[in-house]
């Protein structure tokens, strides 16, 4: 098992009710098998999901990017602006 802190930031921390959370998760976890697996945890992030961004250790991530040992993962909700 792999220890990791997700810290979440803006409505996903209003709609998780935590700005942080450690977590045991499978070795060579992915980044999409992750939001699946917080999905699960916390349902009402489920409907963000698809759409937030993630970063491990300060660089951002695609969805089938494998998370390391001890990871530090933000995420953040989707925004606009103009």
């Amino acid at each position: 098992m792999n220890t990791i802190t997700a810290l979440f930031f803006a409505t996903l921390r209003d709609r998780a009710g935590v700005k942080s959370i450690q977590l045991q998760i499978p070795r060579e976890l992915s980044v999409a098998d992750f939001k699946t697996l917080l999905s699960e945890k916390y349902p009402a992030l489920a409907g963000l999901m698809d759409h937030t961004l993630i970063s491990i250790n300060h660089e951002y991530v695609f969805d089938d990017a494998t998370i390391p040992e001890d990871a530090e993962i933000a995420l953040f909700p989707p925004v606009s602006g103009g």
